[in-house]
């Protein structure tokens, strides 16, 4: 599942650098989370980096975009192919 970024965000900025798959960018008013690089960290880290660091905790899944641990290895690969790195 992508994670996503609710409008308890207080755009403190220290989600964004976080993100290993830069999903995360400045919206029109609050961060956003693109689903299609957001893996919650799977490839990474052994939790979501950004839902560390947030200090409001508002960044809970997405109900949007369910996706199973093995959907997002798989995500987590594609993107890293995308960007010449082999895992």
């Amino acid at each position: 599942m992508a994670l996503l970024i609710t409008d308890d965000c207080i755009n403190c900025d220290v989600c964004e650098p976080e993100c290993p798959n830069d999903a995360i960018s400045l919206g029109a008013e609050i961060y956003e989370i693109d689903p299609a690089k957001c893996t919650e960290c799977v490839g990474h880290f052994d939790t979501p980096q950004c839902r560390e660091v947030c200090p409001v905790d508002c960044i809970p899944v997405n109900p949007a975009y369910v996706e199973s641990p093995e959907q997002l290895r798989l995500k987590y690969v594609a993107l890293m192919k995308q960007k010449g790195i082999t895992v």
